[in-house]
């Protein structure tokens, strides 16, 4: 059911690649469960008067997918996130589809933790969004 990697079956250089289309629905799904009604996000009107000219996807739902393919398809779930950074380097627009690389930079055996980076890239190869973030791992169980 969940991915219950330990800290010693990871690696420096340990990657994964994902595409996703970012949709209507999953902006109104986060719109909706943060409140984020930021008028660059749901207002067309308003959002073609901006830089972008369109409505922007909102930048941390993004960043969370990053955080995601973290723990479904590399790290598993047994670390905790103890510090994220994002950088958001370029525009999301609703419909684009994203190439997202997440891997695994440092590992810290004194203090269990992992320092993760990933990418996103849109379709025309623009990086819209950068990530350094910690894991931090339990500590081993005690042997009887």
């Amino acid at each position: 059911m969940y991915d219950l990697k330990s800290f010693d079956e990871l690696n420096v250089g340990d990657r994964v690649s994902l595409g996703k289309t970012i949709t209507e629905a999953d902006g109104a799904l986060y719109i909706a469960a943060t409140g984020d009604f930021g008028p660059v996000h749901v207002d067309e009107e308003f959002a073609r008067g901006t830089r972008f000219g369109q409505r922007l996807a909102p930048g941390i739902m993004v960043a969370g997918l990053c955080t995601s393919i973290l723990t479904s398809e590399l790290a598993g779930i047994v670390g905790v996130s103890i510090e994220d950074r994002f950088w958001f380097t370029g525009p999301v627009f609703y419909g684009d589809t994203l190439t997202f690389e997440v891997w695994i930079a440092e590992k810290v055996e004194e203090n269990r933790t992992l320092i993760w980076e990933a990418s996103a890239r849109n379709a025309s190869g623009l990086e819209v969004l950068k990530a350094r973030a910690t894991l931090k791992f339990p500590r081993r169980k005690a042997q009887p």
